[in-house]
């Protein structure tokens, strides 16, 4: 079933996203911006971590999960162990919630209009997770370029 496949890479993109996070050998350079790199890898931590709790856990699991998006880039010197324990519970939420969704459940229309156009849940979660593996990429970009 497709929940499996979801689930399976969802666990290894947030266990490469802590991964990624713990090999920052300066703290300070989580929060670092520079000439035209407009986040930091700690806002895009914390983006991912409130963009798959919302529109999986809120959305899907019912966790009660209430997203504070402008927080996501405004909050700046999160402790990196707080990051990677937000990385950690993201996964557990998905871990949890994702084997709760029948192959009904996944055909059916996404419970929001997020783009122009309604979409099946199956659809929505596999955007998710080319959304994740995006930022991870400007992450591990970020990381050789600015942690020095």
């Amino acid at each position: 079933m497709i929940t499996e496949s979801l689930k399976s890479l969802y666990s290894r993109d947030l266990n490469k996203l802590r991964t990624e996070i713990e090999a920052y050998q300066n703290e300070e350079n989580l929060w670092k911006i520079d000439k035209n790199i407009a986040n930091s890898a700690g806002n895009l931590v914390l983006h991912l971590v409130g963009n798959l709790n919302h529109f999986i856990g809120t959305h899907l699991g019912n966790t009660g999960y209430v997203r504070q998006r402008d927080l996501e880039f405004s909050l700046k010197d999160v402790p990196k162990a707080e990051l990677i324990e937000k990385i950690e519970a993201t996964a557990a939420m998905i871990d949890s919630v994702l084997p709760q969704l029948s192959e009904d459940d996944i055909k059916k229309e996404y419970p929001l209009v997020v783009f122009e156009n309604k979409m099946s849940t199956d659809y929505f979660l596999i955007h998710l997770i080319a959304h994740l593996d995006y930022h991870l990429g400007q992450i591990n970009y970020h990381r050789r370029l600015l942690d020095y």
